[in-house]
């Protein structure tokens, strides 16, 4: 029997498998009769095929077997069970190009269990889930100008893109990837503060928020570097130049700075 080909298969139907898929169907990028996702748990599938109107399996061979393009979007721990499962012949005539979300599996562990496939290894972060991600993509030995345009493709669906040497994904991991997690707690603080001087916590919950995104997107759009923002609100003797003093005191941005050192080394202990 003949499989049917199809654009897009998922391995793994967890979160950021699904926050990929949903938004390249928002985008009309794909269809979802293209798409193909492979998740053991039959509730899952369920919920797949009633929410996307995807594809559904059960087999990742399936999804090798009939996908141009494959998302590995699995536990990092599980890798090797389910390399075990494929049946992967080499070699092979038209192989699918294989993309990695896999957090600290190496471009050389891919292409050792998927030999003669064309890899690419991507560190996204978490507000990929709402379309506003950071995505880094380091390309293999077997990847051509065609197949990075198709990741590039499915990764601005869910925010921006920087193309890398493997080299660099420990040092992505330690300010992108783990970064939402400064990020968040740096709002936690900011809310914090305000209720410690009276503001009732939903108040200061929303402002720290929205401080945090307003300043992002006035540095994006304005292309201002951080240091230009933070003088022109720091006025002589005013309130901004006391709470910047009072950061330098803490020791805040050496601080931040250890925490993406500390990830980054994190990331190399881990790495496969």
């Amino acid at each position: 029997m003949t499989l049917e080909k199809i654009d897009l298969g998922i391995i793994g139907g967890g979160v950021i498998g699904e926050a990929i898929a949903s938004r390249l169907l928002a985008k009309q990028i794909y269809s979802p009769q293209n798409i193909l996702v492979s998740e053991p748990q039959a509730q899952r599938r369920e919920f797949w095929q009633q929410q996307y109107g995807v594809g559904v399996t059960a087999d990742n061979q399936t999804v090798v077997k009939t996908a141009s393009i494959v998302l590995l979007a699995i536990k990092p721990q599980i890798l090797d069970k389910v390399i075990e499962q494929l049946d992967l012949p080499s070699p092979v005539a038209s192989p699918p190009l294989i993309i990695s979300v896999l957090a600290g599996v190496t471009l050389n562990k891919l292409e050792s269990a998927f030999v003669d496939y064309p890899v690419i290894r991507v560190m996204p972060n978490t507000p990929a889930t709402v379309g506003e991600g950071m995505s880094a993509l380091a390309a293999g030995k077997k990847v051509n100008s065609t197949h990075i345009e198709q990741a590039k493709t499915i990764f601005s669906a869910v925010g921006e893109i920087v193309e890398v040497p493997e080299s660099m994904m420990d040092a992505v991991t330690g300010l992108s990837g783990s970064g939402p997690a400064y990020v968040a707690l740096m709002v936690e603080a900011l809310a914090d503060g305000g209720v410690a001087v009276g503001l009732p916590r939903a108040i200061a919950f929303r402002l720290a928020i929205q401080t945090v995104l307003g300043t992002a997107t006035l540095l994006k759009e304005s292309d201002l570097h951080p240091a230009q923002l933070k003088d022109r609100v720091t006025s002589p003797g005013g309130t901004t130049i006391a709470g910047v003093a009072a950061l330098e005191r803490g020791g805040f941005r050496a601080a931040v700075i250890e925490a993406v050192k500390a990830s980054y080394s994190r990331s190399q202990e881990l790495r496969n």
